[in-house]
């Protein structure tokens, strides 16, 4: 038997979805989170429901909105982010999206019924319009999964005059929805601001659990999007201890989860927001060439994100750790090597001094041969800010049948081989720290230093020309 991905917007028009008959009963429930784990169900028909389990009409509104359901039972997700919601951004009403009865059938009829759903939000909104005054633009659409197109589609139905204000997407589902038109998914148009999180597109059998495709005004593609540090099967007895029996399911979802994940982290460690940084696909980001701001080119992953309307989705990418808080810091290192004879692929050891922190030894592997004039660009993040950079060391950890061979020619033939000793000649290596945009320059600290010889520390400095710039800029301020 197969199966339409979604019924056409042609089949469900604005027109019927706005004319709801009375009475209407939706297909969800609707529960406004207390605190803790408590909720008081929702009667829309029965409006004063509403003032009774302490709607707000003044305080914006939250809906959550949860995904396909395996077992039939709410994920300890919904409650994790609600709570978070409620607690730290406080004078605000959050609603969850009970869909469970028909969230919990095979993937494809649940499929099906997600414009149903869609339909039961709007009439939520609808609702709290005509009793409250209570304008769409003021609420704020979460939803996981399936939950994202859900709430894709509600905004697909509102008025235009009515635009929802924002919609976040939490790893839109895949199957049946990637590759399709903007009216039968998740997309920009659906409210005044769209933005999503892409966090398990790796195809298996042919499909992702989350949608490849930009679906939004900003995508972002956290570690390339694909895949997520700490969801692999050698994790599995981690999430055991932390999650029991549940610990193997937890794994086989780890990656399509962590989109909640990091949207909770931004809520809750306001301090340490991620910043993602626009480029044309991960494989560039890698080499460490995207970490521009210019003409929003970055924006902050999560709750606190910077609204920008644009007229085509832009895909933001970075770098996170294995467990929350998940903020790391990218830095995008230029290294310049001068009249390179000998062909080579070296392995070099790197620390950095800043005036915060020091970053310790960070290991870099080149896959391509360094041979005449040539300036690699490459990324590396740390898990803390160094601030003002200070001091680069370089320690060059050749091969060690390399290294052992040369050992035993200098032991046989002690006065010769000199001229042959492998040796890399660097120019100058610039920094440039993503989350700040400063750029530092670094030059060898003595004349001889450019010369990096196998198993031997080199120390690089700021550049003497950028320290008379930075004393300029300085008394320029003053």
């Amino acid at each position: 038997m197969e199966y339409s991905s979604v019924c056409s917007v042609s089949d469900v028009t604005r027109s019927e979805v706005l004319s709801f008959r009375e009475p209407y009963i939706p297909s969800a429930v609707f529960r406004l989170f207390l605190q803790g784990e408590d909720t008081c169900t929702l009667e829309l028909a029965q409006l004063h429901t509403l003032t009774s389990c302490g709607f707000n009409s003044s305080n914006p509104l939250i809906i959550i909105t949860h995904g396909w359901s395996v077992d039939g039972m709410m994920e300890s997700w919904v409650l994790r982010l609600a709570k978070a919601m409620k607690s730290y951004v406080r004078d605000v009403n959050v609603v969850i999206t009970d869909w469970l009865t028909l969230a919990h059938q095979h993937y494809p009829i649940a499929v099906q019924s997600t414009r149903t759903i869609g339909k039961d939000i709007v009439y939520f909104l609808m609702s709290l319009k005509n009793s409250y005054q209570f304008p769409a633009k003021k609420a704020h659409l979460i939803g996981y999964s399936l939950g994202a197109h859900i709430s894709g589609f509600a905004g697909s139905y509102m008025d235009p005059s009515e635009k929802i204000g924002r919609i976040t997407g939490l790893d839109p589902a895949g199957p049946l929805f990637e590759g399709m038109s903007p009216t039968d998914r998740l997309s920009p148009d659906d409210a005044e601001f769209v933005d999503a999180i892409h966090t398990f597109t790796r195809e298996r059998m042919g499909l992702s659990v989350g949608i490849k495709q930009a679906v939004a005004h900003f995508d972002f593609y956290p570690n390339g999007g694909d895949f997520q540090p700490g969801c692999d099967l050698h994790n599995i007895y981690e999430h055991i201890s932390e999650y029991g029996l549940h610990g193997f399911q937890q794994t086989m979802k780890c990656a399509h989860e962590r989109s909640v994940h990091l949207f909770i982290d931004s809520v809750l460690n306001k301090d340490k927001q991620s910043m993602a940084y626009r480029c044309s696909d991960n494989s560039a980001f890698d080499k460490g060439v995207c970490l521009d701001c210019r003409k929003n080119r970055c924006n902050t992953l999560g709750y606190n994100i910077k609204r920008v309307r644009t007229g085509t989705s832009k895909k933001l990418y970075l770098k996170t750790r294995s467990r929350m808080p998940y903020k790391l810091f990218h830095y995008q290192f230029r290294v310049q090597f001068i009249n390179q004879m000998d062909k080579m692929e070296p392995s070099l050891v790197i620390s950095l001094t800043g005036t915060k922190e020091e970053s310790g030894d960070i290991s870099i592997t080149f896959t391509e041969d360094i041979s005449g004039n040539r300036t690699f660009t490459f990324l590396i993040t740390l898990d803390k800010d160094l601030g003002d950079l200070m001091l680069l060391k370089i320690h060059w950890e050749g091969p060690a049948l390399w290294k052992n061979m040369w050992n035993r020619v200098q032991t046989i033939i002690p006065w010769g081989g000199k001229g042959s000793k492998p040796m890399l000649t660097i120019g100058r290596i610039s920094v440039k720290a993503g989350e700040t945009q400063d750029s530092t320059t670094f030059c060898a600290l003595t004349d001889d230093g450019q010369h990096v010889e196998v198993s031997q520390d080199k120390v690089f400095v700021r550049c003497k020309e950028e320290t008379v710039k930075e004393r300029r800029k300085k008394h320029r301020n003053f």
